[in-house]
């Protein structure tokens, strides 16, 4: 029952172990969502982190998306409605669960490039600043509120 080693490799098929970082880290050299992606490539890595931030854009853009509204009334159709927004709910939900699962790679560049992904995404579809109107959250009165405990 003591401290026993961990078998060599050839007793598992020549296949490496692979130890997943449980601390964050601040390198190229990770994986993130896939076995072996995107590996020690650098341009691999920017890839990476441009489809980090492009998902969480995304996500942020599905979370206020009310153009489906328009194409399906609810009142004509209202199965078809349902549906439909169901359909948009279950893809931002499961492409939020994606994010996360690159974000639990600890990898420091994909955090803050999820973080600014959200932050343009908010820019850009929930603040207002680009033509449309704020939108708040149901019962708040300002969506920049200070914190309860400040």
């Amino acid at each position: 029952m003591g401290g026993a080693a961990p078998a060599p490799a050839a007793a598992h098929g020549g296949m490496r172990m692979h130890y997943m970082h449980m601390t964050f880290y601040w390198g190229k050299n990770s994986e993130i969502l896939f076995h072996g992606w995107p590996g020690s490539s650098g341009g691999m890595y920017a890839l990476a982190l441009l489809v980090v931030f492009a998902l969480a854009v995304l996500v942020e853009f599905l979370s206020t998306c009310r153009w489906l509204e328009s194409h399906i009334s609810s009142r004509d159709r209202p199965a078809a409605a349902g549906a439909a927004r169901a359909a948009v709910h279950a893809l931002r939900v499961g492409m939020a669960y994606v994010l996360m699962l690159a974000l639990m790679s600890f990898n420091v560049g994909v955090l803050l490039v999820a973080v600014a992904g959200h932050a343009v995404g908010f820019l850009l579809f929930r603040a207002g600043l680009f033509g449309g109107q704020a939108q708040v959250e149901d019962g708040a009165k300002d969506y920049l509120a200070p914190a309860a405990c400040c």
